[in-house]
């Protein structure tokens, strides 16, 4: 520890990681006056350089396909070369291992903003039962916290970053503070009718995508490419809307390419600070603060408690119950595609929009499980369309037709006559799925990287079949037929391959005691007073919903609890 550098400031707050939770975290804290350094363990974000948001294909000689072609989670950039994506499901010189006879695939973001910078923007309110599962039916553990602790940070959070969507009193999908939701497409009112005859709601969509200007953004333009990056900030990211801001506060300060290592304490129980390898001069470094917030994404915020191991901790900072690590879940995922003669020959519209879907199906059967061979539930998201063609559209329809005339005429004939579903349905928490420090391995930086375990169980499987069910029978009241999966490389025998839906949660979750979880209602860490984790790690079940506007809330009041602890002297 010698050779470590240690930086001259000392902060009040020092959070890992720029998501969702870092994010809000430094907005919340600056506000209130509180100084903040930030680490990132990627580069500053340039919305200019790194947005490809008004670029075309034929700006680019290799039209897109230079990266885009390759492995969905191999090779190359993921979701193709247009997305603004920096990270990947492997990174050179950071891998991580999978033990035998499993399966997963962690993505990790670099970059500031990490994730929110290209995610899907989903962002549903957890339900009333969605806090309290083993009360329901005896599986997973029940959070410490309800819906009514939350709702009021729901309700901040949906304010400031906007979220678009329509009241429908639905308990399954809790209302929240909706801009006005962008008009539905063709495809949707046809799946909308669909879905009416056979009792499934079908409503606009939640997404974290402006429809009128707030805090100086600008509505949303329409452009449909909110996977390359909105240079407006229409649409929300960490990075424009919270972190931005927070710098100009003059409270903020930025340590990007800051690879943090561990968690260093005082011996008397308190954290003091991290060690982390700047990743430009390979120099280790110490930053000290009276608080330390880990928001690195729920495995790389256990990974960084499991590697700081002292006399006082030897199992790692704040794991007292040795359950950081346990319990990590992803969103079940099962995709099905098809088409429908109806859209045929129908007269050419944009279908740009917000990007995304314009709709969507909330968990209909919440109160029918005793009829079901599956507990708790999913949601349906779903797309079709004149979405912009690249590199690989129509390769189908190329190859039965050769080329030429023929061949012409069968891509126009069949685009935007076909429509995809997708499932995200909820995994029970066990045993069998959790991460651990690797013995054997070491990163570029020498850190100690992840071994990962990982089982679907039969709950997952059923709810999986019920999805292909599902969705065959829209298509086919649509008057359509099943073409085949969708996005086939994530199946893996029709289940998504665990960690590609990219919800991974758990694995540090809050509960009542110290004996049956890390950390409390507030996401403080049992062990460590001065210690917080505010991103999916917290989560004790993942229920249907997509993580992300949970993760803001959690974040929002943790950190209206901390800064009050603060002012008392409590940490």
């Amino acid at each position: 520890m010698a050779q470590v550098q240690r930086t001259p400031e000392k902060f009040d707050v020092l959070v890992v990681g720029s998501g969702a939770g870092g994010g809000t975290a430094v907005h919340v804290l600056t506000a209130k006056g509180i100084s903040c350094a930030l680490l990132e363990a990627g580069p500053m974000l340039n919305p200019a350089r790194e947005y490809k948001e008004h670029k075309w294909p034929h700006d680019y000689d290799h039209r897109g396909a230079e990266e885009g072609g390759k492995a969905y989670f191999g090779e190359g950039k993921p979701f193709g070369f247009f997305s603004t994506t920096s990270g990947g499901w492997q990174l050179e010189g950071e891998p991580y291992t999978v033990a035998a006879g499993s399966q997963f695939q962690w993505f990790r973001s670099r970059i500031l903003g990490g994730r929110t910078n290209h995610y899907g923007r989903m962002s549903f309110r957890f339900a009333d039962y969605d806090f309290k599962p083993y009360s329901r039916d005896g599986l997973g553990q029940d959070w410490p916290i309800t819906y009514d602790d939350l709702a009021p940070y729901y309700d901040k959070a949906e304010e400031f970053i906007g979220v678009v969507g329509t009241t429908e009193g639905l308990r399954s999908a809790p209302d929240g503070k909706f801009h006005t939701p962008p008009p539905p497409r063709v495809h949707e009112v046809l799946t909308q009718k669909a879905c009416k005859k056979l009792g499934i709601p079908c409503i606009p969509n939640r997404r974290a995508v402006i429809t009128r200007s707030i805090n100086g953004r600008p509505a949303c333009h329409y452009c449909g490419q909110c996977g390359r990056g909105c240079v407006t900030a229409s649409n929300y990211s960490s990075s424009q809307v919270q972190i931005f801001p927070a710098m100009r506060t003059g409270k903020l300060k930025i340590f990007d390419n800051a690879m943090v290592r561990e968690v260093l304490t005082d011996g008397s129980g308190k954290a003091t600070g991290v060690v982390y390898i700047d990743k430009q001069t390979r120099q280790e470094r110490e930053i000290r603060a009276r608080v330390v917030i880990l928001a690195a994404s729920a495995c790389e915020s256990s990974r960084i408690l499991l590697n700081s191991k002292t006399k006082e901790f030897p199992n790692g900072v704040a794991n007292g119950s040795g359950l950081v690590g346990r319990y990590l879940m992803d969103t079940v995922g099962f995709g099905l595609s098809g088409f429908v003669p109806a859209l045929e020959g129908m007269q050419r519209y944009d279908t740009d929009g917000a990007g995304g879907g314009h709709m969507y199906m909330p968990w209909w059967l919440w109160d029918q499980h005793a009829k079901l061979d599956f507990p708790r539930g999913y949601h349906i998201e779903f797309g079709g369309g004149y979405s912009m063609p690249g590199i690989g559209s129509f390769t189908g329809r190329a190859r039965q037709m050769g080329y030429g005339k023929e061949m012409k005429k069968a891509i126009r004939q069949g685009y935007g006559t076909n429509v995809g579903f997708a499932g995200r349905g909820e995994m029970i928490p066990n045993i069998h799925s959790y991460c651990e420090i690797d013995p054997n391995v070491v990163d570029q930086w020498g850190i100690p990287v992840l071994r990962f375990h990982f089982k679907w169980t039969d709950y997952e499987w059923k709810q999986a079949r019920h999805m292909e069910k599902t969705f065959a029978e829209i298509i086919e009241t649509m008057g359509g037929r099943v073409t085949g999966l969708s996005a086939a490389q994530r199946e893996s025998d029709g289940i998504s391959v665990p960690g590609t839906i990219i919800h991974e949660v758990g694995t540090a979750r809050m509960g009542a005691n110290a004996g049956n979880s890390v950390l409390n209602g507030y996401c403080q860490t049992h062990d460590v007073k001065n210690l917080y984790v505010m991103d999916g790690a917290s989560f004790v079940s993942n229920p249907d919903k997509n993580p992300t506007l949970t993760i803001n809330a959690l974040a929002w009041r943790g950190c209206d609890y901390l800064a009050e602890e603060m002012r008392k002297g409590n940490v």
